[in-house]
Order: C-alpha cells, then sequence, then structure tokens
C-alpha cells in the first residue's frame, strides 16, 4: 500500500501536535507547517509542554485523564484536525488520542529518536514497533530498496550531554513545582524526576572510574579472541520493553536471557552484559545481573559493563541479544548475528537470527548482507530523517525534514507501507515462562 493519493499536499490540513520530545523540535516543525499554509494546534497536558509550544495554535487540557477521551474526540471534531502528529505512541494519553483520530480518519504520525543513530530521526506512519507499517516480507524489502542510494553514513550533527540535561530540567522541573497548575495530569514515567536526577548525579560522580574498567575489560576480550555475545540493557523506562515485548520488566528478560545462556551456551562463551548509557542508576542493574549469573552457575561468565563502546565491544563478538534495542541495528550493520526478543521493525527473516534463544548461543546465523543493505537504504529513504532533539544545527535540519515529509504526504514511501501492520503485540509471558528451570531444557 503507498501513500494516501486522494491527499492534495497543497490543500491546507490541520495538524495536531500532542507530546514530543523535551526540545523545541515540534514547535519548529509547525512553524514549517504554517509556512506551508497549514493550520497546527497543540494540547498542552502539562508546564513543560506550555514551556516547550510557546506559539500560538496551543490548547492546555486541565481535566483528569477519565475526562480525556471525550475531550479529544471532541477536540478532534471541532477543530477538523487532519494529522495527529506525537512521540511515544505508547503514552496513556497517546494511546487513547490515536484511537480517536483512527476512529476519526486522521493520520497519525509518530516521531521518535532515529533508527539510525547517533543524528537521524524516525517518522513514521501509522506507528513504531509491534504498530509500525515498516514491510517484514524480505522480497518487498528487496523490491522497494532497488535503485534507493545507501544511506550517508557520515556524522552531520552533535548534540551534547548537557544540552540534553539543560532541556530535560527545563521540561521537568516545572511540571514539579507547578503541577498544580495542571491538576488532573498524569505522568507516564516510572520514576518521578527528582529521584531520577539523583541517579544521575550519583551516576555521572563514579562515571570516569567506570568508563576505564569498561574499556579495559573490551580491550581484554577483543585481545583475548575468545567467544562472547553482547545483551545491551534498555531503559527500564523504554516503551520498546513496556509495550513491545513480552516481558513485564528488564528483570524479567535478564532472569531469561541468562537462564538459557546457562544452559545452553558452549562452555567458555561469555555474555557482555553492558547498562544502557541513559540509564539513571536507581536500579542496580549491575547487582541483579551478578546475582542471577551466580544462582545460575555462571557468575565468571557473565561480565557487566557500565560504560565503553557499543560498537567496540559488537565488533569482536559473536553475535547479540537484545530484547528490541535499536542496538540491534548497530549490530546487523556490522554483519553480526542478532536474536530479538521482543518486537522490532529490523526482526526480519534472513536478517536477524529466527531461532529460538536456546539454538542461538550454539550456531548463531548472520544477516544475509544484501538484504541487510536494502534495509538499511529504505528505512534511510522512508522512516529517518537527519536531525537530532537537542542541537539547533540538528533541530533545524530535522524539523525542516520532517514538516517537508508531512507537507508531501510521502512518510514510509517509497514502498514501507503495508496495511495493516504486519506484526502482532507479543503475548505477554507468565513469569514461570520468563525465567525458565533448568528442568525444562
Amino acid at each position: 500500500m503507498t501513500a494516501d493519493t486522494t491527499i492534495d499536499p497543497a490543500a491546507p490540513r490541520t495538524f495536531l501536535f500532542l507530546q514530543g520530545p523535551a526540545s523545541p523540535v515540534f514547535a519548529k516543525v509547525a512553524g514549517h507547517l504554517e509556512v506551508l499554509g497549514h493550520c497546527c494546534l497543540r494540547i498542552n497536558l502539562n508546564p513543560g509542554d506550555q514551556i516547550f509550544w510557546r506559539r500560538r495554535g496551543g490548547h492546555n487540557y486541565r481535566g483528569s485523564l477519565a475526562r480525556w477521551p471525550a475531550y479529544v474526540e471532541a477536540f478532534i471534531r471541532r477543530h477538523a484536525v487532519t494529522d495527529l502528529v506525537l512521540l511515544g505512541e505508547e503514552r496513556s494519553y497517546h494511546r487513547i488520542a490515536t484511537a480517536a483520530a483512527r476512529k476519526a480518519g486522521v493520520r497519525v504520525f509518530v516521531v521518535e529518536m532515529g533508527y539510525l543513530r547517533p543524528d537521524w530521526l524516525t517518522l513514521e506512519r501509522g506507528g513504531m514497533s509491534s504498530n509500525s507499517h515498516f514491510p517484514v516480507d524480505p522480497a518487498q524489502i528487496l523490491r522497494a530498496a532497488t535503485g534507493l542510494p545507501e544511506p550517508d553514513w557520515q556524522r552531520r550533527y552533535r548534540q551534547s550531554f548537557l544540552a540534553e540535561a539543560a532541556y530535560d530540567l527545563l521540561y521537568n522541573l516545572p511540571n514539579v513545582f507547578f503541577c498544580f497548575l495542571f491538576p488532573g495530569y498524569r505522568r507516564h514515567g516510572i520514576f518521578h524526576p527528582l529521584a531520577e536526577y539523583a541517579g544521575w548525579i550519583r551516576r555521572l560522580a563514579a562515571g570516569k572510574g567506570e568508563q576505564r574498567r569498561a574499556d579495559a575489560l573490551i580491550r581484554s576480550l577483543s585481545a583475548k579472541n575468545a567467544p562472547y555475545f553482547v545483551y545491551p540493557l534498555q531503559l527500564e523506562t523504554d516503551y520498546q520493553l513496556r509495550a513491545h515485548s513480552p516481558f513485564g520488566s528488564q528483570r524479567e528478560a535478564i532472569d531469561g536471557i541468562l537462564a538459557s545462556f546457562a544452559r545452553r551456551a558452549p562452555a567458555g562463551t561469555r555474555l557482555a552484559v553492558k547498562v544502557h548509557p541513559l540509564d539513571n542508576s536507581l536500579i542496580s542493574w549491575r547487582r541483579i545481573v551478578a546475582d542471577k549469573a551466580a544462582s545460575l552457575g555462571v557468575g565468571d561468565r557473565v561480565l557487566y559493563l557500565d560504560g565503553g563502546n557499543l560498537d567496540s565491544l559488537t565488533e569482536h563478538s559473536c553475535g547479540m541479544v537484545t530484547v528490541n534495542s535499536t542496538a540491534g541495528l548497530h549490530a546487523l550493520k556490522q554483519g553480526k548475528p542478532v536474536k530479538v526478543l521482543g518486537k522490532a521493525v529490523f526482526d526480519i527473516a534472513g536478517l536477524t537470527d529466527q531461532q529460538p534463544l536456546d539454538a542461538f548461543w550454539t550456531a548463531p546465523e548472520a544477516p544475509d548482507p544484501v538484504l541487510s543493505g536494502a534495509m538499511f537504504r529504505l528505512m534511510a529513504a522512508s522512516i529517518q530523517v537527519r536531525g537530532n532533539f537537542y542541537s539547533r544545527a540538528g533541530t533545524d535540519a530535522g524539523a525542516k525534514a520532517i514538516a517537508e515529509r508531512l507537507h508531501r504526504n510521502d512518510v514510509n514511501e517509497p514502498g514501507a507501507f503495508v496495511d495493516p501492520p504486519p506484526r502482532q503485540k507479543p503475548v505477554r509471558l507468565s513469569e514461570d515462562q520468563a525465567t525458565p528451570a533448568r528442568s525444562r531444557s
């Protein structure tokens, strides 16, 4: 299925923006769309939303989550909304708004950090992960990618951790101290922002030492030329993990992966578990991983890294196991076998290993290089734009590119929109299934 050819790109449309990143990028997208003749509206759900909009078209919703469905349905109808743009489609407010939009025939577009990081942004029509319309049929991917250019892998836009942290503070602190302005708002995050900041301060204080240890461990693994696999942890707050995987938490995923490794990985093989670079350290993953590995009798074979370069770590590995982290794309780009346990846009036969996890440790299957190249070309052309969320140059470029794609109505083109979505949400494992006993081997 291709773009909706009934839409005249020159005809004015009404775009409704909901929550985006803690960044000026959504406001900049709206500015470009208005220059192109469209109307742009925003519903602010908290003070941070207001701060990052600061332009015309804003409407403040101060009611309860229970009243939100009726409000957003009426808003879409009253303002004749044609397109909905948001980040974080699994947030409670956004799930409700997306359902209302689809019921009213409104197109839905999701913006997120790019699959092809570091300086790309994702723009998908209809949804991401389990909800993605990106094809899963290798033959269709090969056809659609024919003639498409190789992505420009040279980094164009850089953003600093300081800028990202400053934007995050600017968004979240007003939500804490001025929450009375939006009394009905309910946060989607698991942790209170002040607790997260305290955890970050603690992690940053130990950062240099952890980085040195991680770098030394990566050098050691590379020099020994001994077999090892990589398991990159995701954020506990990541909706990829929370909504698009069979696990109820990262702890469940750790338990299941380590249990499989203990059962089936060949003797002498190691597993390098790397914490996410943006983890807030409020959960001691080091202790959880160490305790689980020890209980399974593989404490000396499971390594934990809080830092280091993931590409360097993966380069000399036997492959990567992931719930559904975009780190899997980095491994595929290196030609490494990847086993995905949740739903991911890149979990495609011929690219990722389709065997059960127990079989992956002994005979990991590498990606087909032709299909891999086609997938990256098609992603770059259809659902990725260059830019970032936290630098002036990156947000300028990203906002302009997103606005142009929305205006032309060619998101997911050429040939990267399949309807209905070809993936299904995974069935949540019971606790017993998530942590299988040794006796089940």
